[in-house]
């Protein structure tokens, strides 16, 4: 038997080398939507307090500014040349508007910049002329400025843009940077509340399907009702499991104790008085292989978690191949690296590659020379060590592949020749995952089934 020639992993994809799709949580999801609702409906609100809120701002603003400036023009129209200069001192200091000549070198920006400029401006020019000028600025000084005429005279009014109200721009940033703000506060809040016994739950159904079903119990005085029956629901289906847990190992155990008993009866019996030899070693084989289903029973209803340390897988591979050394239907070729080390417990770990070596002793064998050719391997990945143990038989068909795994399941007739309990597979599968393993069989590409085991890297 040679075990050290290389025997490499395929690169095909297989079940076991699998990460779980992860998509976007409950919790981002429920967030992500009440967030757009609610900035959705923020912005609908702004947009149509604009839009009532704009019109009645432009007229009344209008309505002032064509006030002042018809004021303003009659005052100027009907006083003398001292007078004026003094009117439009004393505007200037008490109004906060300032009447200057309207040169044909002045440089102005119009006052349309924006929707309410617009607004404003037309409202001025329908109520002092087409002919009004509106600017933002006149020769690079700001302000609101209103160019009129007294008889061939042209003159700027400059007042503050405070007596149209503050920047809306501005305004509008804040209020939506706070109103934004506070909605995915809540929205982060409302998400949560709703996901957290969703979260719970889910930790309690993983916990129970690990078999602690004490740690699994939901609180079943929630304030939501509908929650609390359903952590009442929960708990009172892990309670009936564990019993029914409790109440199979039991009968397991009883079973066990009560059959054992008379098979060495049986055994010793067999040896005193069958003086056939074929006979007798007959019988002693049936008897050796009803006991073996016994223990096979009892793996796999056994409940105590796996005790998990360091363990080197060359170690065990070793081990288990040594075992089967004198087999002469069986040639074994290993190949991994040195010093490959796994959580795993070392005896559970033993057994299971022992038991995929004989899976493929006794259903792998190749057509052509009735020898189980068994090829194990391993390699590093990240965190995970990945192992195959895999022959060169005649594989199964797709149909039967995923209940390989299943209690007490037989194949075709082309891999269950022996006489088993149809547990072996399933033991194996429940052990891997004890160890916090997966567990996954799939047909090779090149004829054969490969079994895949994924532990984690210590």
């Amino acid at each position: 038997m040679d075990i050290t020639s290389p025997a490499p992993l395929e690169t095909a994809p297989a079940p076991l080398e699998m990460r779980p799709h992860r998509g976007v949580s409950l919790f981002w999801r429920t967030f992500f939507f009440l967030a757009l609702l609610l900035f959705g409906s923020i912005v609908a609100w702004l947009q149509t307090f604009r839009a009532l809120e704009s019109e009645p701002r432009a007229i009344q603003s209008a309505q002032q500014l064509a006030s002042l400036v018809n004021l303003s023009r009659a005052a100027l129209r009907y006083s003398d040349a001292i007078a004026r200069v003094s009117l439009i001192k004393t505007l200037a200091e008490e109004e906060r508007v300032r009447i200057t000549m309207h040169e044909p070198k002045d440089r102005f920006d119009t006052f349309d910049s924006d929707d309410l400029g617009e607004r404003i401006t037309e409202e001025l020019k329908a109520r002092l002329g087409t002919d009004t000028v509106v600017a933002s600025s006149v020769n690079g000084e700001k302000g609101l400025w209103v160019g009129f005429n007294i008889d061939k005279d042209a003159f700027w009014l400059q007042t503050d843009l405070s007596r149209i109200g503050p920047s809306r721009g501005s305004t509008w940033v804040i209020w939506l940077i706070t109103a934004a703000a506070l909605s995915l506060a809540g929205a982060a809040f409302i998400a949560r509340l709703i996901n957290r016994p969703l979260k719970q739950l889910s930790f309690a159904a993983s916990r129970m399907r690990d078999g602690d079903f004490d740690a699994s119990l939901l609180d079943e005085k929630a304030a939501t009702s509908e929650i609390r029956e359903v952590n009442i629901g929960f708990n009172r289906m892990a309670e009936q499991l564990s019993k029914i847990e409790q109440d199979r190992v039991i009968m397991l155990a009883g079973i066990s104790h009560d059959l054992r008993t008379p098979l060495a009866r049986l055994r010793l019996e067999t040896e005193m008085s069958v003086t056939d030899m074929d006979a007798r070693a007959h019988m002693a084989a049936d008897i050796s292989q009803l006991d073996a289903i016994i223990d096979k029973f009892l793996d796999y209803a056994r409940p105590d978690p796996a005790q998990l340390a360091s363990v080197s897988l060359n170690a065990v591979v070793e081990a288990a191949v040594y075992a089967v050394a004198d087999y002469d239907d069986l040639r074994v070729t290993v190949t991994m690296p040195d010093n490959l080390n796994v959580l795993a417990d070392e005896i559970e770990l033993l057994r299971v590659i022992s038991n995929l070596i004989e899976n493929a002793r006794r259903y792998g064998k190749t057509p052509e020379t009735g020898i189980a050719l068994v090829d194990i391997a391993a390699k590093t990945r990240d965190q995970w060590v990945l192992i195959k143990v895999r022959d060169h038989g005649m594989g199964v068909s797709a149909e039967t592949l995923p209940k390989l795994t299943r209690p007490f399941f037989r194949g075709d007739a082309a891999r269950t020749s022996a006489t088993g309990a149809g547990l072996g597979l399933a033991i194996v599968e429940k052990t891997i995952q004890r160890m916090g393993g997966i567990f996954g069989l799939a047909n090779t590409s090149s004829g054969g089934l490969a079994a895949h085991i994924k532990l984690r890297r210590t």
